[in-house]
């Protein structure tokens, strides 16, 4: 499968930072017809080094970090398990919070008879920590930014979801209302800061979401 419309924010020696488009898995999926992911495209289009640090959901867009070697692959890999990194996410989550920002604390985990869903669990979940602040208020959902200081996945998605303000296009979590109101899940990594591998300084990177 082509590039096409996959973005390159930055490349050098050690790095790629990718605009990930939405409806692309980041790595193969088990199922045959689930193998056209962002490595394999990366990997067959003048990428052959490219290693997966970190995932996005199929249905979320945005900014993707890859390494080009295994030294860098380990540091980075670092920097992600012990929360070194920043990510800020941009959504569109439906109703009207009634604060304009705040903390969600509840712990996560994968629930087998809903797959691939994930649920709120007090006994069984592990930890999870985002933190929310409305960006912009329209007639019938906001525009917020989402801080996971946490990784788990679906962490956002349950946790909006949790507070009664499901992600616009969430098919695996919106109810009906938020699932009309867009075509696509508006979930979209916008933010993401880190310690360069080799060089040693910290980087910045922002991508707006087209939604």
């Amino acid at each position: 499968m082509p590039l096409s419309n996959i973005q390159i924010l930055h490349e050098d020696a050690a790095i790629l930072v990718i605009n990930k488009p939405t409806l692309l898995l980041s790595v193969p999926g088990r199922a045959e017809d689930n193998k056209d992911c962002l490595i394999t495209r990366l990997q067959e289009n003048g990428y052959p080094d490219a290693l997966i640090v970190h995932r996005l959901d199929w249905e979320t867009s945005g900014i993707i970090l890859l390494a080009r070697d295994a030294d860098s692959h380990r540091e980075l890999s670092r920097q992600f398990h012990d929360r070194e990194t920043e990510k800020a996410y941009t959504a569109l989550c439906w109703g009207q919070p009634a604060l304009d920002s705040g903390s969600i604390d509840l712990p996560l985990r994968y629930d087998p008879p809903t797959k691939p869903r994930h649920v709120v669990d007090h006994e069984q979940g592990k930890h999870a920590l985002t933190f929310w602040r409305i960006v912009e208020r329209c007639a019938d959902h906001c525009r917020v930014e989402l801080t996971p200081i946490t990784g788990r996945s679906h962490q956002l998605r349950v946790h909006m979801l949790s507070i009664g303000h499901p992600l616009l296009g969430d098919r695996l979590y919106a109810n009906p209302e938020a699932l009309a109101a867009h075509e696509r899940l508006c979930l979209h990594a916008s933010m993401l800061s880190f310690t360069h591998p080799v060089t040693g300084e910290r980087l910045k990177f922002e991508c707006p979401a087209s939604f």
